[in-house]
């Protein structure tokens, strides 16, 4: 589904991923993990087309596109919810949930039902402008926005920062249900151990840039915690 190869990269004057290599199969949850500073983000930035590489190769579906812009990657199938959610504050919620119909590939013109099934608030405020939504409601919708893409691959960057815990439950939930009746491929940045035992099926430790664990879940040891996640 997804290979990156010997991937680099700089920002500014600065090396953030040290010939980083990653393989995520089809229809699997994937932690990335670890401190703060390894380079988690700046990954899920350049898998998306949001940051450059300086080498290396990403692949997906078979395809290179390590060379093409967000805009063209968003089409084939990958949806992004950044941290910090990055909702339009002064658009309505169903507004923003229509900036990701043009990324359809079937054309689709409407918000599908979907969207409003897995998150009933974002339908009764649809009129509401989304910067008067609480930040879990906030989260709601910048995940509704990613998957009005028809995703075949959502990427989520630390999707219960800051977040109730009620909304924490709902989305894992919902990232359990997108998977198995979907068969999407979920990646996602967490901090929470509990949180990402929950819904991750495997988990890749990062350590300066590069990928220094990988394994099933059941296999994240308290030896690697200590080594890679205390603080």
């Amino acid at each position: 589904m997804i290979s990156i190869e010997q991937v680099n990269q700089k920002y500014g004057g600065t090396q953030i991923l040290w010939d980083l290599d990653l393989e995520i199969k089809a229809g699997s949850r994937t932690c990335i993990m670890g401190r703060n500073g390894v380079g988690k983000t700046t990954l899920l930035k350049c898998l998306m087309g949001l940051l450059p590489i300086s080498s290396g190769r990403i692949v997906f579906d078979g395809k290179e596109i390590h060379n093409q812009i967000a805009e063209v990657r968003a089409p084939l199938g990958i949806g992004y919810v950044p941290q910090g959610r990055d909702i339009f504050p002064l658009m309505t919620v169903e507004e923003n949930l229509r900036i990701g119909l043009p990324c359809r590939s079937d054309k689709l013109k409407s918000i599908p039902d979907k969207v409003y099934e897995l998150f009933p608030v974002l339908k009764d405020m649809k009129a509401r402008l989304g910067g008067d939504l609480s930040g879990g409601q906030q989260q709601q919708l910048a995940i509704g926005r990613a998957l009005v893409t028809d995703p075949k691959v959502l990427i989520l960057d630390e999707p219960n920062e800051g977040i109730q815990p009620n909304i924490v439950q709902q989305i894992g939930d919902v990232i359990l249900r997108l998977n198995a009746e979907d068969n999407m491929t979920v990646i996602l940045v967490e901090q929470k151990l509990g949180f990402a035992r929950k819904v991750g099926q495997e988990f890749r430790l990062m350590e300066k840039g590069r990928v220094v664990a990988s394994d099933s879940m059941d296999k994240l040891s308290s030896d690697l915690i200590k080594q890679h996640l205390a603080v």
